[in-house]
């Protein structure tokens, strides 16, 4: 049964309200950032700017330490997703692919952890950070960014290994191909929009967290760009449209991420929802 015309034009404008509803909020911050002198948000707010200057992005980007904040993000947020993605691939594959006693107990136990809110355990993990001298640390931020993650990751990972055939799996035995080959050379072009979805998330998480970077950081040195831009608003706490200047900059890196990797971020989640 063929459905009807109008619920077509309903689904439209319900899709297009919603996201009027979502870009709304960021069109208003890139007109605020393009205004000069806005010591006052605009009431009511409007999504062009009245009078366009780019001051506000020049103060911005060469005030209060902001490019020393966008490197330290970029250094923690790469660092992270290179080591999530590496060590989750290799877990996400002796899951899917070997069989081991308490193979099932284990797994369980490591989705556990991501029932687990962060903000129960961040006193335990400054503890530890303390203890392994990793507070004060950009290498320090990798490391807890790189632990949280590995769960999901590893979750998101396996269930695309598990759909590569075993057929290609047992030829490449046959040809004398060993765990490391096969692993190089079959699972990981295979999983390609997995691993590229998998990247997102990480440099996502890794880039936007704030809450344990202000646990761990006190050098205003190695503040990462979130840090950086709570301090900058507290410097100028009326100056709007500095402030959203410095947010539009922080946001460039997640877009260009996402829309360099969209092709495969789709095609990820498009088989994960499948699976």
């Amino acid at each position: 049964m063929r459905a009807h015309p109008g619920w077509a034009v309903v689904r439209f404008i319900v899709v297009a309200v919603g996201a009027v509803f979502m870009i709304a909020p960021f069109l208003i911050m890139i007109s605020t950032s393009l205004e000069p002198n806005t010591s006052i948000l605009p009431s009511p707010p409007h999504f062009f700017p009245q009078e366009v200057t780019l001051d506000n992005y020049v103060r911005a980007i060469t005030e209060n330490n902001f490019g020393g904040y966008f490197l330290n993000s970029l250094f923690v947020s790469v660092a992270t997703t290179v080591a999530t993605v590496a060590i989750s691939a290799m877990t996400a594959f002796a899951f899917a692919r070997f069989d081991f006693r308490f193979k099932n107990v284990v797994f369980s136990l490591l989705l556990a952890g991501l029932m687990i809110p962060g903000i129960v355990i961040i006193v335990p993990q400054f503890i530890l950070a303390k203890n392994l001298g990793m507070v004060d640390s950009l290498w320090g931020l990798v490391f807890f960014y790189t632990a949280g993650q590995i769960a999901f990751t590893t979750f998101l990972l396996r269930a695309f290994f598990e759909r590569v055939p075993h057929e290609l799996d047992e030829a490449m035995t046959v040809d004398g191909a060993g765990i490391v080959r096969k692993f190089v050379g079959l699972y990981i072009p295979l999983a390609r929009p997995a691993l590229a979805t998998a990247a997102v998330f990480s440099f996502l998480g890794g880039w936007d967290e704030y809450v344990w970077a202000l646990t761990v950081i006190t050098d205003p040195l190695k503040r990462t760009l979130p840090l950086g831009i709570a301090a900058f608003q507290g410097a100028h706490t009326t100056a709007w449209g500095l402030v959203f200047a410095a947010s539009v900059v922080a946001v460039l890196p997640v877009v260009i991420v996402y829309v360099a990797g969209q092709k495969h971020f789709i095609a990820g989640i498009a088989a994960g929802a499948v699976k």
